[in-house]
């Protein structure tokens, strides 16, 4: 079998196994949201808490909560670190330094799960497990919950009430999450994935030393960072390291873990806002983007530009042998164009368009199926800038789920698309010009500032994933990105929320035969039009000092 009929054939697998999940879990999740009983450990967590399940919260009041909450689990993350010397199961490793500290709280809160650091050589089964394990959960938790709010938005009228965030976030973590991720634990220990408190281990000689390797409880992290598109791995290598992901199966498995909660809640959507043909049209669009990029990013890694290239069959540098280039370019689309930063191999080695292909993927902003929860409000975003564009070629006042999207809403909509390309651009711009910052590039000319600009793209779209080569584990790069990281995640969601609480309170709007139809194959090609346009104008000439002229060269 050829390289490029395997790795065909396991992109079929992979749609069929998300095929055979999407009504299931869509539908699950849509009963989980759209319940009024609470689960007896879930009242055992509200009461812990102080929190009434069943008060309803206007947009400032959901917000509030998860500015709160988010900001407890920063502090806790950061003292949890500095003070890690003195923890047992520290391995051994000291406290983590500030700055350090600050960027990987920050990023394992948003859900980017950015690391300046080698895993298995800084944190220790403390921070790990009680630490950063829990973030992947709660942070993942908190993106769906976001999308749920906006949800509601479109489905309630003439309220201002978008439910309790409080019983959304334990929801998400208590029925879904944790449910999920441990029976794909026990698939990933099964296939070979470890799963222990162990110490370090010496295991031979290497290059004149000795080589050491660490255990940690590592298939229940991976199963997590994987569902929750979170990507912090405990080891340095990610999910190529063979301890993380020591198969092509469980390659294919850890795609599927990505892809099938963004995806599946296109569904949930459809049902909550009572029309499943929306979550159709919604699930067409980001299907239509995904298998696009992967098809993209399959052909310019397996075309050959030369004898060595031919021999291999493709371009083999930066990834695993056992996944192919089949199995690497899957992984790398989907982890791009999610906000999961999980990597199987080097992105920085890929062909000079194909590490173009990455950053678009996270520059559309991660809606293709994108991250738990961000990827569905990004896309009905996306969705609304799209009717309003629909209404001003036919000088009709843009309509969507019944909603009129007024003056009100489209600046609302705008500021979500204009902050996260702001913040890449504007950081990006100021690293190039200061002396100090480009430094710590590992290359010069388009590649270098690829480099960059991958860096800051990763962090505003919580991505977290690394194009490689970039020394980001600086004063600056941590304090810089660590911003990116906090503005990226917790600004879109002011918009977001504000435009669910806007939507609310409208009353709803009959449909007429001037109604654009926005469950069609027309409106979602409009759709998908739109999504390209509007990122390719923003990034553009960026892309092109970067990645298309080290592509073109």
């Amino acid at each position: 079998m050829g390289p490029v009929l395997a790795g065909v054939l396991q992109l079929l697998a992979l749609i069929g196994a998300l095929a055979l999940v999407y009504i299931p879990l869509g539908n699950y999740m849509a009963r989980v949201y759209s319940s009024d009983k609470h689960l007896r450990v879930e009242k055992w967590i509200y009461k812990g808490i102080g929190a009434n399940p069943d008060t309803e919260m206007t947009w400032p009041a959901y917000l509030r909560g998860i500015l709160a909450f988010s900001a407890v689990g920063v502090v806790f993350l950061y003292l949890l670190q500095r003070i890690q010397g003195m923890l047992p199961g520290s391995l051994g490793f000291d406290s983590v330094n500030p700055a350090q500290s600050f960027n990987t709280a920050v990023s394992f809160v948003t859900n980017t799960n950015w690391q300046s650091y080698y895993g298995e050589q800084t944190m220790g089964h403390v921070v790990q497990t009680a630490g950063l394990a829990v973030q992947n959960f709660v942070s993942a938790a908190v993106g769906i919950a976001v999308a749920v709010a906006l949800v509601r938005g479109f489905a309630r009228s003439r309220t201002g009430e978008l439910g309790n965030f409080w019983a959304d976030l334990v929801r998400g973590v208590v029925r879904v999450l944790v449910p999920v991720a441990f029976v794909a634990a026990i698939v990933l220990v099964a296939c070979g994935a470890i799963q222990n408190f162990s110490g370090i281990h010496e295991v031979g000689q290497f290059m004149g030393g000795s080589q050491q390797w660490n255990g940690g409880a590592v298939a229940s992290t991976e199963a997590i960072k994987e569902l929750g598109t979170n990507g912090g791995g405990i080891f340095n290598a990610n999910s190529a390291h063979p301890f993380e992901n020591p198969t092509p199966f469980t390659n294919l498995f850890e795609i599927f873990l990505i892809l099938v909660i963004p995806f599946s809640l296109t569904r949930t959507f459809g049902l909550m806002v009572g029309s499943v043909k929306q979550g159709y049209a919604i699930l067409a669009t980001m299907a239509t983007i995904w298998l696009g990029f992967t098809a993209l990013m399959m052909w310019t890694e397996f075309a050959h530009h030369g004898p060595a290239f031919d021999i291999a069959g493709g371009a083999y540098e930066g990834k695993e042998v056992r996944f192919g280039v089949g199995g690497s370019s899957i992984f790398a689309t989907a982890t791009t164009l999610t906000s999961t930063g999980a990597v199987n191999s080097f992105h920085s080695s890929f062909t000079g368009l194909g590490g173009g292909i990455t950053m678009l993927g996270m520059m559309l902003g991660e809606i293709a199926p994108g991250g738990t929860g961000s990827g569905l409000y990004g896309m009905l975003i996306m969705a609304i800038i799209a009717v309003f564009i629909a209404g001003l070629m036919v000088g009709r006042t843009p309509e969507y789920l019944g909603k009129k999207i007024g003056t009100r809403e489209i600046k609302l909509a705008a500021c979500y698309i204009l902050i996260t390309p702001a913040l890449v651009l504007v950081f990006t711009a100021v690293s190039m010009a200061l002396p100090t910052p480009p430094n710590s590039m590992l290359n010069s000319g388009a590649h270098g500032f690829s480099e960059v600009l991958y860096a800051f793209t990763s962090a505003a779209n919580n991505n977290g994933s690394a194009f490689g080569g970039l020394n980001a584990n600086t004063d600056w790069y941590n304090t810089m990105t660590g911003l990116a990281m906090l503005f990226g995640r917790f600004l879109p969601m002011v918009f977001v929320l504000a435009l669910a609480g806007s939507l609310a309170e409208q009353k709803p709007v009959p449909e007429t035969a001037g109604t654009l139809r926005t469950d069609k194959p027309l409106y979602t090609g409009l759709l998908v039009g739109t999504i390209l346009i509007v990122t390719g104008l923003t990034y553009f000439p960026a892309l092109a000092l970067g990645p298309l002229a080290e592509g073109l060269a």
